[in-house]
């Protein structure tokens, strides 16, 4: 039987230096219940190193937490990557750290603390996790797909490190599962703004790097379980799983 759920699958934590320090583990889970959200996805930017706290967090709690991460590729384009388990994203992670090189100053970008479910700081991630790897877009999506997950290219529809301010287009030879697009847009406006994506997915997400923002942007997935194989399923249409666009 399908079901309705309510997903931002965007979010940050206070791991990501552009985040907010509110943005603990704790909080995260607490604004997203109170927020009525079904589904959401942890993605900071190139490290995964809070989300399996904030899976701890939310355990008892009537929320699904995919684990996830946003990459940064090479020509600075934002990718969303999902996944069922954190096994996989871990997987990712090493890829990923193996192509970010540069180390994080604290008091230009911020900073970057891993925080643990009971909301104590474990330690601080001293990568430059705002800069670009050496990952190009392909190479990225490709890494994804290998490690059964989906490619979301983030926030099209702006003009700091979404696919087309950065590119101007989208290449036909990258295989992305869905578009994203900002709240700020929406998913209406976004099909008259971009037609010429039309055989693409749209999901609508809050990219929240504070807590207030979270759930601003939200999509509305028809499916039977909180997964990332009925993701794909609501992505292509199958079996009557759809978006609510």
């Amino acid at each position: 039987m399908l079901k309705e759920f309510t997903c931002d699958l965007h979010i940050h934590t206070c791991l990501s230096p552009c985040g907010d320090l509110d943005m603990y583990p704790s909080a995260i889970v607490e604004k997203c219940v109170s927020r009525q959200l079904d589904i959401i996805a942890i993605c900071d930017h190139n490290s995964s190193e809070n989300v399996p706290y904030v899976m701890g967090a939310a355990l008892g709690k009537p929320i699904t937490i995919l684990p996830g991460m946003e990459i940064t590729s090479r020509e600075e384009v934002h990718i969303i990557a999902l996944f069922d388990n954190m096994d996989d994203l871990l997987k990712l992670q090493n890829i990923v750290y193996g192509a970010l090189r540069g180390m994080n100053r604290e008091e230009v970008f911020g900073c970057q603390p891993i925080v643990n479910a009971a909301d104590e700081v474990e330690g601080f991630n001293d990568r430059l996790l705002i800069g670009a790897t050496e990952l190009s877009l392909q190479e990225s999506v490709e890494a994804i797909h290998k490690l059964h997950g989906v490619a979301i290219a983030a926030h099209i529809d702006r003009e700091s490190f979404g696919i087309i301010g950065q590119l101007g287009f989208i290449p036909a030879d990258v295989q992305f599962d869905a578009l994203e697009i900002s709240y700020r847009t929406g998913l209406k406006k976004a099909r008259k703004e971009y037609p010429e994506f039309y055989n693409y997915p749209f999901i609508e997400s809050s990219d929240a790097h504070f807590i207030n923002d979270i759930g601003k942007g939200s999509t509305k997935i028809f499916m039977e379980s909180p997964t990332i194989s009925e993701l794909k399923m609501a992505f292509e249409g199958h079996g009557e799983r759809h978006i609510m666009e």
